[in-house]
């Protein structure tokens, strides 16, 4: 018998500084950003654009020290834009901010990221959720990313939250995966035969000078190049802590539901990656109202019974986990739509993207204590 890995979690998230006299995105003064480095540490990190404050968990045990964590954060990063005047949202995109009048934020690193994809990477003004877990094993971490393959649009169709792109209706639930595949090396990754044969190509890419390292990789789900873990980059960045916290919560279920089929020489049917996309542009245009491929079957299904299923392929190893309520919590995202079909619906009613900014904001700040 293997060893089982710990499935610890580490969630990282992507937030908009927001100017509430405008709405606009507002770079973060310099003050700000160095008053919560003092406070947070390395939880808090700069990103490409200047109005953009990344805040990362430390490493926890559980879905319920994951909560207490992701709340402390979005707490301590909305008390502090407060004291400043500012405000935070939690979206895939800003409804309205052009990118051409956000600045970069300064530094080396920064710098040849620009200077390699030009616009490309000045027009990325995007905000995501990223979920790490831990799988200590080299090739069950591998394995395990082959098969998640297949589960990633599935999950991603409850995170879509960024309906608008520089002041227009996209009529994509998730433009923001439309920005980010402009990059390289993104989207749904390749199936590897081992770990050997993914070193083997990631010694390629960088001995041909086109990445410096791993951390240039950045699929929908990556093999961590400092750290033993899955790190999951495929969902926008949603605006309550219950979505992010059912969001992660599926990805440890799902990693542990495979591992445990890899654990017993079994394993979940691997498909191409060009069908498994199929599925996900599905997911990013229509979120939870379309239909999505049942690759086994051949059919389309609707996405939301899809996620029944889903929450069936896991439900042997969510006790283990202590993640039962968390997963449910998929029903009430069901119920009560994406973060961009809220977004739409506040549109609709107010015809004002101000008024959708203000909404953001408000469910940002829904469970977090900021008095």
């Amino acid at each position: 018998m293997r060893q089982r890995p710990s499935f610890t979690i580490g969630i990282e998230e992507e937030f908009q500084v927001i100017d509430p006299h405008t709405f606009e995105l507002k770079s973060h003064i310099q003050e700000l950003f160095a008053e919560g480095q003092s406070r947070l540490k390395e939880e808090m990190k700069r990103e490409l654009h200047d109005p953009v404050i990344e805040v990362g968990t430390p490493i926890c045990a559980d879905i319920g020290e994951a909560r207490r964590e992701v709340t402390r954060l979005r707490s301590e990063i909305i008390r502090l834009a407060r004291a400043n005047g500012l405000r935070v949202a939690a979206a895939g995109t800003h409804p309205f901010t052009h990118w051409n009048t956000v600045p970069i934020t300064p530094g080396a690193h920064y710098d040849r990221l620009v200077e390699d994809l030009q616009m490309i990477a000045r027009a990325n003004l995007i905000f995501g959720l990223h979920v790490h877990v831990a799988v200590e094993d080299n090739d069950a971490r591998i394995a395990i990313m082959n098969g998640v393959r297949y589960f990633l649009p599935h999950i991603f169709s409850m995170s879509v939250n960024s309906p608008f792109w520089l002041g227009q209706n996209t009529g994509w639930k998730s433009f923001r995966s439309k920005v980010f595949e402009r990059f390289p090396r993104t989207g749904i990754p390749d199936f590897f035969g081992s770990w050997g044969e993914f070193q083997d190509f990631l010694n390629t890419l960088v001995v041909t000078g086109c990445i410096s390292d791993g951390k240039k990789i950045w699929w929908d789900v990556r093999v961590h190049p400092y750290f033993p873990t899955l790190e999951y980059r495929i969902c926008d960045i949603p605006m309550r802590v219950d979505e992010t916290i059912c969001l992660a919560a599926f990805f440890q279920a799902v990693t542990y539901k495979l591992w445990k089929l890899y654990n017993q020489n079994q394993g979940w049917r691997l498909y191409r990656r060009s069908l498994i996309n199929e599925n996900k542009w599905r997911a990013a245009r229509f979120g939870l109202d379309g239909k999505l491929i049942d690759l086994g079957k051949r059919i389309e299904v609707p996405t939301h019974a899809l996620l029944v299923e889903l929450l069936e392929f896991v439900d042997d190893v969510v006790n283990e986990l202590g993640v039962r309520d968390e997963i449910l919590y998929a029903h009430e995202i069901i119920r009560r739509r994406t973060g961009a079909d809220r977004q739409l619906a506040v549109y609709e009613q107010t015809q004002s993207l101000q008024a959708v900014v203000q909404y953001i904001i408000d469910e940002t700040e829904v469970g977090v204590p900021v008095a």
